[in-house]
C-alpha cells in the first residue's frame, strides 16, 4: 500500500511538468491513505524523483518514513488536509494562474470552460500579516482554508494564494493534476477575454449552474456510465 502511494505521488508529479505546470522544482505533490500521507521533498527535479524519495506523514504531520526532507510546503498541505479534509493535493507555479495571484484577482467563473470544472469563482486569499510570518507555510494552508468557511472545497478544488500561484486538489492525485492542468488553462482564457473586454462579467447563474450539474450534480448526464 505504501508503495503504490509513493509512486502515485512521483507519477503525479511528474504529469505536473509533462502538462508544463511546473518547471524545474517549482511544485509539489501529496496524497492520503487512511491515517498516512505522502509528500514530494523540495529540490528534486521530477525526473529524477523516485518512490524511495517520498516522504510518509501521520495525520499529525510527523515523519513516520523517508530519508529526505519533505517539502517545504508540507506544512500548507498539512493544514490543508486537517481542515478541509482533503484526499490529494498538488502545488504549482502555473504561468497564468500565477499571473492572477500577483494581480490579487480571483479566477471569476467567465466561461463554461470553468463552470465545468468549478462551481463559481477559484479564490484568491489576501496575503499573510507581519505576525504570521513566522509560520509562513502553516499561515498559507490557515489563509486558503479561510477561503472556504462559505464555499465547498469539493465544488471549487483549488485556491490561488496571493503572490504566490495555485494549490489545487481532488478526490485522488491523478485528479488534483487535471484540476491544476484545468485550472491553468482557464486562467489563460479568462488572461486573455480580459485583455479583449476589461469588462467582462461571470457567466450567469443559469448557465453556470447547469454546466457544473450535468457533470457533477445528482442527476449528472455528462459522459459515459
Amino acid at each position: 500500500m505504501k508503495e503504490k502511494l509513493k509512486q502515485r505521488i512521483v507519477d503525479a508529479n511528474r504529469a505536473l511538468s509533462e502538462h508544463g505546470l511546473v518547471l524545474f522544482t517549482w511544485g509539489n505533490a501529496s496524497m492520503r491513505d487512511g491515517d498516512i500521507w505522502g509528500i514530494t521533498p523540495s529540490g528534486i527535479p521530477s525526473d529524477r524523483l523516485g518512490p524511495e524519495d517520498v516522504v510518509l506523514l501521520d495525520m499529525d504531520g510527523n515523519v513516520v518514513e523517508g530519508e529526505k526532507d519533505p517539502s517545504s510546503d508540507m506544512p500548507t498541505h498539512h493544514e490543508l488536509y486537517d481542515r478541509l479534509g482533503l484526499d490529494a493535493i498538488v502545488h504549482t507555479h502555473s504561468t497564468h494562474a500565477v499571473m492572477f495571484a500577483q494581480a490579487e484577482m480571483s479566477i471569476d467563473c467567465l466561461g463554461t470552460t470553468h463552470a465545468d470544472h468549478f462551481r463559481g469563482s477559484v479564490p484568491v486569499t489576501r496575503y499573510l500579516s507581519e505576525d504570521e510570518m513566522d509560520a509562513y507555510e502553516r499561515n498559507t494552508g490557515k489563509v486558503i482554508a479561510d477561503c472556504f468557511d462559505e464555499r465547498d472545497p469539493a465544488s471549487v478544488p483549488a485556491a490561488i494564494v496571493a503572490g504566490h500561484g495555485p494549490f489545487v486538489w481532488g478526490e485522488t492525485v491523478e485528479f488534483a493534476v487535471e484540476n491544476a492542468a484545468v485550472l491553468e488553462e482557464v486562467a489563460r482564457m479568462n488572461h486573455g477575454a480580459l485583455q479583449l473586454n476589461p469588462e467582462a462579467g461571470a457567466l450567469p447563474d443559469r448557465i453556470q449552474n447547469k454546466h457544473f450539474e450535468r457533470k457533477h450534480g445528482d442527476d449528472a448526464y455528462y459522459g459515459q456510465e
